[in-house]
């Protein structure tokens, strides 16, 4: 997979310098237009959990397994900080900033909160929204800072920005994706249309299986669409209706090998058409010898 390593942050914005992290406390200080709205790198050592943190509990073996997708696939959401003079207090993410540590990184993406910042960062971010260089996670996140931190309800938030509440919420729900299936969709491998395919499947293993289907069968997204309701239910209409479209040439080989091995025989392929298997019926063991024979 192309792209699979990207890392949010990276490049996004650089390293906060010593005089910013000293000079720069509220949103009226001069310089704080740079930390509003913004990604920044921040030096892990420079950062400390909140001390009215709900959660005093983070499961070890979990910890784990993020520091490792963090290491695979990099911090696909940046924590949010708050600035304490020259060090940042944790406001979100403390288990990506405790995985991160793990994994070894020396700095992570944040957003940077100030005092006094709310309608500057509102402001922002909305502005953020309008550019047309964003890619579909990151127009999401937007959305969900927009109503986690700032505290607009949906219908605040479609009015501030002219889009439809479904198209909200069905943004948002791609940040339910694997990181994996977030980075192809910020590298443009698949689109977001692909990506509300896969997640209208609720098991992640079957949002994985249609992703790596997509993959290999360069799906556009109305075929992923079709796949997904096939792998919802085997017995669907879209599942039956992939069988029934036997394209001629499978109809054609179908009954050749029929011809051949004089036995009845099936060709089921996937709802695209390029892949499948074939079933050989038999009745007894003289016909799998017999057909076994013409195998080999």
């Amino acid at each position: 997979m192309k792209d699979r390593k990207r890392v949010m942050g990276r490049g996004l914005g650089a390293i906060l310098s010593a005089e910013s992290k000293a000079m720069v406390n509220t949103a009226t200080d001069e310089g704080a237009d740079k930390f509003v709205g913004n990604i920044m790198e921040v030096s892990i050592e420079d950062i400390y959990p909140n001390s009215t943190q709900p959660r005093t509990y983070f499961d070890e073996k979990a910890l784990n397994e993020l520091a490792q997708s963090i290491t695979n696939l990099g911090i696909i959401q940046p924590i949010t900080l708050r600035k304490e003079g020259e060090k940042f207090e944790i406001i979100s993410g403390e288990r990506r900033f405790r995985a991160s540590k793990i994994a070894g990184l020396t700095s992570i993406p944040a957003y940077i909160r100030l005092v006094n910042d709310q309608e500057l960062l509102e402001m922002a971010l909305v502005e953020n929204i309008q550019r047309e260089d964003l890619d579909a996670i990151e127009i999401a996140l937007t959305y969900h800072r927009l109503l986690e931190e700032i505290g607009l309800t949906q219908e605040n938030l479609s009015q501030r920005i002219g889009k439809d509440r479904s198209t909200i919420t069905n943004s948002i729900r791609l940040l339910r994706l694997s990181p994996d299936i977030q980075n192809a969709i910020r590298s443009g491998e698949i689109s977001a249309g692909h990506g509300r395919a896969i997640i209208s499947l609720e098991n992640e293993e079957l949002q994985q299986v249609l992703f790596d289907l997509i993959i290999k069968e360069k799906l556009n997204v109305r075929q992923s669409e079709q796949a997904a309701t096939a792998l919802k239910n085997p017995k669907s209409p879209a599942a039956k209706k992939a069988k029934a479209e036997l394209s001629n040439n499978y109809k054609r080989a179908q009954k050749a090998i029929s011809d051949i091995l004089d036995v009845k025989v099936e060709i089921k392929t996937t709802g695209t058409g390029k892949r499948g298997k074939i079933v050989l019926d038999f009745k007894n063991e003289d016909e799998l010898e017999y057909i076994l024979s013409h195998i080999k």
